[in-house]
């Protein structure tokens, strides 16, 4: 009877020992790169949105494209106070949940399959209302609701050729799509343009 006793402590030390050591190594363990980065990106203020040359031109086609609101997922990175976007993937939409006015997607970003999303975009197709705020005022748009219950460091709308986006510090900014010219100096000389004598460049 007391050597089945003694069999019994035994074997639960070893199991605990066991669970002991399997605790440890989890906890040695990294956090899950999803988790990680939400848990991260929650607490970014984001103080530029960088989009690339792939970027932009795929959100000038599908505004150009669609009559209706459409969605995509950016993919990117953070760096600092930056948010670099690569690519826009679309977003899992139902056609029929898409009008000139809102768009719902079936599902997240990440579910739909496009890990490293740092926001969501979507289009106002008349160029209207392109604000997260009303106004002269704090009330929050529907927009600005929907970024509060995402995970992501920023979200944007496209209007025309720009994008207006807002960060985790809820300010408001936007981004040209089409760059303006840095030297219009020099390019009024290789046309043949004098320019007078003393003349600064802007």
């Amino acid at each position: 009877m007391q050597a089945a006793g003694l069999w019994i402590l035994a074997r639960a030390t070893r199991a605990a020992a066991a669970a002991a050591g399997l605790l440890t190594l989890l906890a040695l363990q990294p956090e899950p790169a999803r988790l990680t980065a939400v848990a991260s990106v929650r607490v970014s203020h984001a103080r530029a949105l960088v989009l690339s040359e792939q970027a932009r031109r795929y959100l000038i086609l599908q505004y150009r494209s669609f009559p209706t609101e459409f969605m995509g997922c950016m993919i990117g990175e953070v760096h600092g106070n930056a948010v670099i976007v690569h690519r826009i993937a679309p977003a899992d939409v139902d056609p029929k949940q898409s009008t000139e006015t809102r768009v719902v997607p079936k599902q997240t970003c990440e579910d739909a399959g496009w890990m490293g999303t740092v926001g969501v975009i979507h289009s106002h197709p008349t160029g209207e209302r392109c604000w997260y705020f009303f106004p002269g005022t704090q009330v929050a748009t529907s927009d600005a609701q929907s970024f509060g219950r995402q995970p992501y460091p920023v979200d944007a709308i496209m209007c025309g050729d720009r994008v207006v986006w807002i960060s985790r510090d809820m300010a408001q900014q936007q981004v040209h799509l089409v760059e303006t010219d840095p030297h219009p100096v020099a390019r009024l000389l290789q046309r043949g343009i004098r320019v007078p004598a003393g003349s600064a460049a802007p």
